[in-house]
């Protein structure tokens, strides 16, 4: 029963918002199919009878008056104004014609159009059932205990009975298309927002490389998928990168980020995956590569790097990287593994740099 609760706990904006576009033209069409349907009855009841029953004008002018002003109404008295019409129809029609052409069921589109209302609150909208409901039992008991006042011919009560079940109908999809179109719709827009939204907090702004985050959870998912499988992984770091911001400034720092950033995912390709791991360093997920392997791609990497020529503001340099590989051994966590290849970029680094350590 969860989900009653969570109906009755909704939140509900506040009334005297706009009334939502597919609302608005469900409940507009809806208004309209209205109108249409008392404008064809009374012209059907005048052929039949030969005389204009006067209720049903003053009906169909008031319904005229509410499709008509349906912009400057509250979407809740709008609603309360279409159930009334409604109501006020189906009592003159009993009481005029009895029970038997079928009207009532103009009833189930007014339900509809409450309970999919997000200004009106979830007891208003049990109201509105709970209403239609008595309205309806009560109805039927009037037209059981009182004779109608009227008799129409058996051609004329069939072709209402037609008429009656196929309005309530057809009310009925056209909001159904419309409701459902736009929940479709709201979803698909929500589910690419979040998309977008999570590869954002997972990509680097500098640089576009997906960012440590982004790289845990895709070496997260890889475990999950392969408990068993081979992987490497390799820690970069790029050599005097604080004197190329120092001596050619921090925009040339950036652009060199950029570039390198660049090359690593070219060499990448589909072969490992690649991320800015935070400052000038970069993560490397090499699967199905034991560190033999995956030594020989950092080694082609580096020389990648070094023959690179960079240039900004006419300004013409190279740089080099130095790259420290480890494998899994089935036993240790990944933050462990993660760890013994910083541990050998730090080797590389003592050792002279512009090196790949296996």
């Amino acid at each position: 029963m969860n989900f009653l609760s969570d109906f009755l706990h909704q939140e509900v904006p506040k009334s005297g918002g706009n009334m939502p576009a597919y609302y608005r033209k469900a409940l507009f069409i809806s208004e309209v199919i209205l109108l249409a349907y008392f404008v064809a009855s009374i012209v059907l009841l005048f052929i039949s009878t030969g005389i204009w029953l006067w209720p049903p004008v003053f009906i169909t002018t008031v319904t005229v008056f509410c499709v008509m002003d349906m912009d400057h109404m509250s979407p809740r008295l709008n609603l309360a104004l279409f159930a009334a019409l409604i109501c006020a129809w189906l009592t003159w029609f009993v009481h005029r014609f009895g029970w038997s052409a079928g009207s009532p069921n103009i009833l189930v589109p007014v339900l509809a159009m409450a309970y999919f209302n997000i200004y009106e609150p979830p007891l208003g909208k049990i109201f509105y059932f709970l209403g239609l409901v008595a309205f309806r039992v009560l109805l039927f008991a009037y037209s059981l205990k009182h004779t109608p006042v009227g008799v129409l011919e058996h051609t004329d009560t069939l072709v209402l009975q037609i008429v009656n079940s196929v309005i309530p109908l057809l009310m009925l999809a056209i909001d159904f298309i419309l409701f459902s179109s736009s929940i479709q719709a709201s979803e698909r827009e929500l589910t690419i927002n979040n998309q977008e939204l999570h590869r954002e907090a997972g990509t680097d702004p500098l640089t576009s490389l997906p960012n440590r985050r982004a790289m845990l959870d895709v070496i997260e998912q890889f475990l999950k998928e392969n408990p068993n499988g081979q992987f490497s992984v390799a820690i970069a770091d790029i050599d005097f990168f604080k004197k190329v911001n120092d001596t050619y400034g921090h925009n040339c720092g950036d652009y060199t980020l950029k570039e390198l950033s660049a090359l690593f995912m070219e060499c990448a390709a589909e072969k490992y995956k690649v991320c800015r791991w935070g400052g000038e360093e970069f993560c490397f997920f090499l699967p199905g590569m034991n560190i033999d392997e995956a030594g020989r791609e950092m080694t082609d990497l580096n020389i990648a790097v070094k023959k690179k020529t960079l240039c900004f503001d006419d300004v013409v340099f190279s740089i080099t990287i130095t790259i420290g590989v480890e494998e899994n051994d089935y036993q240790s966590t990944m933050e462990q593994i993660l760890d013994r290849a910083d541990r050998k970029l730090y080797m590389g680094k003592v050792g002279g740099r512009d090196r790949v350590v296996i």
